[in-house]
């Protein structure tokens, strides 16, 4: 036995920045509407593409569900009416981490409506 042990941590190796590193994300929603769930299922889709990244949450006024990435409103729920799909926001931190520029996510899926 050498004494060695194998990685421990997800963390990448040394000079390596981790994915999502120097984005910063922050959602204001609209907890008495119910939109906690949504908040905490969106962060930890985006957590587990990229661990480096920053989320904050806000509680919002009526109806919001409003993600900024570095400063920069990227979706609005009071403008859009529905939820982000993870796959834009994934695809917008993407260039936000590459230092592209930032578009505006128009696409969403509805809410949900109770029949």
């Amino acid at each position: 036995m050498s004494g060695e042990t194998g990685p421990t941590s997800v963390a990448p190796p040394p000079g390596e920045i981790e994915p999502g590193s120097g984005v910063r994300i922050v959602v204001e929603y609209c907890e008495p509407c119910g939109f906690e769930a949504t908040y905490l299922e969106l962060a930890s889709a985006v957590k587990e593409q990229y661990p480096g990244i920053e989320i904050e949450s806000r509680l919002g006024g009526t109806g919001a569900f409003e993600i900024e990435i570095n400063g920069q409103l990227v979706f609005s729920k009071l403008e859009n009416g529905g939820f982000p799909y993870e796959k834009d926001l994934i695809e917008a931190i993407r260039r936000a981490s590459n230092g592209e520029p930032l578009e505006k996510i128009t696409n969403s899926r509805p809410p949900c409506v109770i029949l």
